[in-house]
């Protein structure tokens, strides 16, 4: 027996919304300063999710191929443009890099999955093709992020020691070693913090849903295992980009450190 769900109405969706009145007492009472935050997170999630239902609805309906296509890159543009927004400092150039990153890394590994591994035909159905991009782009946009704000801070830390090395013959590589693995390394840990505990302490969102609409349990878990495996690759593959076409924009040919191109982000108040 499939279970029934209930169709929510504005006064369900309103009465959920009163959870955050939690969140805005328990700053209140602990004096963090966090009310406006929480209220224009709050108005941001409900503008921005009815915004998408209402776009999606229409792209399925159209289910036009360069529709989906136009939504699918817009999706991409937004997620490199917040992967290069961390950081205390930036550089020229670290919005197209987060851009490639995110685009190339996330767009093959969704096209394998799509085509290679779920078979959809067409690859464009909005059902499949819109989601499975989402998620990966999500997973992807945090290990960018967390890579190249940890490469652009431990540049920084460490000039005096990459530029010493540098000037005792070591090659650019070799003085950008240490920052690029650590950069690397912290982009991956979310996804292996998440693959970790899938399961046993959380149950990813799409296992979630195709459970609740009425999917067996275990044909949810082969599909929320495929979707893991993407996220990872995806995830790995963009980092490392990110890492290394961070180290070719701080780095020259001729094994100088661009030290100067690195400024101090400016944080409007």
């Amino acid at each position: 027996m499939n279970p029934v769900l209930h169709t929510l109405s504005l006064v369900d969706v309103g009465i959920a919304s009163l959870l955050i009145v939690v969140n805005g007492a328990l700053s209140f009472a602990l004096s963090l300063g966090l009310g406006r935050q929480l209220a224009l997170a709050a108005v941001r999630t409900v503008v921005q999710l009815l915004a998408i239902g209402y776009v999606l609805g229409w792209v399925f309906a159209v289910d036009r191929w360069y529709l989906i296509l136009g939504l699918m890159a817009l999706m991409t543009v937004i997620a490199g443009f917040a992967g290069a927004a961390r950081g205390a400092h930036t550089y020229r150039g670290q919005r197209l890099d987060s851009l490639a990153s995110i685009w190339i890394s996330a767009w093959l590994v969704t096209a394998v999955g799509l085509l290679a591994v779920m078979r959809i035909h067409p690859w464009y159905q909005p059902q499949y093709a819109i989601p499975i991009l989402g998620m990966i782009l999500g997973n992807t946009l945090t290990g960018v992020s967390l890579a190249i704000e940890r490469m652009t801070e431990a540049l920084t830390a460490r000039r005096d020691r990459v530029e010493m090395a540098l000037a005792l013959g070591a090659t650019r590589w070799e003085a950008a070693r240490g920052p690029a693995r650590q950069a690397a390394r912290a982009g991956m840990i979310p996804t292996l913090n998440q693959m970790a505990v899938v399961g046993v302490v959380s149950l990813p969102g799409m296992m979630t849903g195709q459970v609740l609409a009425g999917q067996p349990p275990l044909q949810a878990v082969r599909y929320q295992i495929v979707i893991m495996f993407l996220i990872a690759a995806a995830s790995a593959m963009g980092t490392v980009a990110a890492v290394l076409l961070t180290y070719r924009r701080l780095f020259s040919a001729d094994h100088r450190f661009n030290a100067e191109q690195l400024v101090e982000r400016t944080r409007s108040r």
